[in-house]
């Protein structure tokens, strides 16, 4: 943003603070399940999240994200009927806020989440995701978050960028078999490695990738309306920052420089993500009736309607997972130094 004109700086600056002013006035709609927040220590990595009806993925989703050196859980329940606000509120490491409001109109889950962001997360590394995305990075097997985190203090990075990166079954979801607890991509062993786009936006200096097999399946005549796969998963965060649209871009804009500035290479990651498991057709079809997943929701029938009919994404061209390396070798994610 150093080229950007002193109006276009100040727009951005009101904007952040709309969405900051949004946040606080968030706060009213969540009620409060378990507020563990008082056993928070300094220098704990958090995760914050939004979700809903995510019993199946979440077991292996807070197991996972404990290994990697996540310390306590921020979560917003959405009106689930599955059990997941239960079983969230039995976890000692889970702050739980539940509420009925709309997805769409708290800009899909972000107003609560900036709430929480800046009441608890400031001066703290947090990690924002969703309950069907893994993140991977160079080394995580062996080195985790809060070693990352304090390399990252050192070089004075305070945030790494990640490519969403589609995984899926050989064959259609709904004919695979997935049980709580289990490694999602024990069953979705397959990726895209070619096929992605991108392209700087210069309001926000953030880069915008998109492509990969939804793409493919579901917006080949109309590529420009396929999934964002560029997201800002780790920040340290500061109580002024403020997301703008999901996890794809940030206030300040200097958040957005994720990736390579003036020849210098950062660290940054992948979200392993976790979509297609079995039940893709029954929840396509019940998010496609709620219409709270796109602003433009008419937009997206065809996308809903192909997503129900348990489509296969395999293709002759899509390659078997194996892990980050192999990932760091196709320029998928990078190290940066690390």
């Amino acid at each position: 943003m150093t080229n950007a004109s002193p109006l276009a700086r100040y727009k951005l600056r009101l904007r952040r603070k709309r969405m900051l002013w949004r946040g606080f006035r968030s706060r009213r709609a969540l009620t409060e399940v378990a507020n563990r927040t008082a056993a928070i220590k300094p220098g704990e990595i958090l995760l914050f999240a939004c979700l809903r009806n995510e019993a199946l993925r979440l077991p292996y989703f807070l197991e996972y994200y404990r290994a990697l050196g996540v310390s306590q859980f921020l979560i917003v329940e959405n009106d689930s009927d599955d059990g997941t606000r239960e079983m969230l509120a039995d976890a000692t490491d889970v702050s739980l806020w539940t509420t009925p409001a709309s997805y769409k109109a708290s800009r899909f889950g972000m107003d609560w989440l900036t709430w929480l962001l800046r009441r608890y997360g400031h001066g703290h590394w947090t990690v924002t995701a969703d309950a069907d995305e893994l993140l991977v990075y160079p080394d995580h097997d062996t080195r985790d978050l809060r070693e990352l985190t304090a390399w990252m203090d050192q070089r004075g990075q305070v945030m790494m960028g990640a490519f969403m990166l589609d995984m899926y079954p050989k064959g259609p979801p709904d004919d695979q078999e997935y049980h709580a607890g289990q490694d999602p991509c024990e069953v979705l062993q397959w990726f895209d490695a070619y096929g992605y786009w991108v392209q700087r936006q210069p309001k926000m200096g953030n880069l915008w990738l998109q492509g990969g097999p939804r793409a493919r399946c579901f917006f080949a005549d109309e590529p420009d309306r396929a999934p964002t796969l560029n997201k800002i998963p780790l920040v340290k965060w500061h109580r002024s920052y403020a997301y703008v649209n999901s996890t794809h871009n940030a206030l300040p804009a200097w958040l957005n420089a994720t990736f390579d500035e003036g020849g210098v290479e950062k660290v940054n990651g992948v979200l392993l993500h976790t979509k297609f498991l079995p039940g893709t057709a029954d929840r396509a079809r019940m998010e496609h009736g709620r219409r709270e997943h796109f602003y433009n929701a008419d937009l997206y029938d065809g996308y809903y309607t192909a997503l129900a009919e348990n489509p296969d994404l395999w293709c002759t061209n899509s390659t078997l997972y194996t892990g980050w390396k192999q990932l760091e070798a196709l320029r998928l994610m990078s190290r940066g130094g690390w």
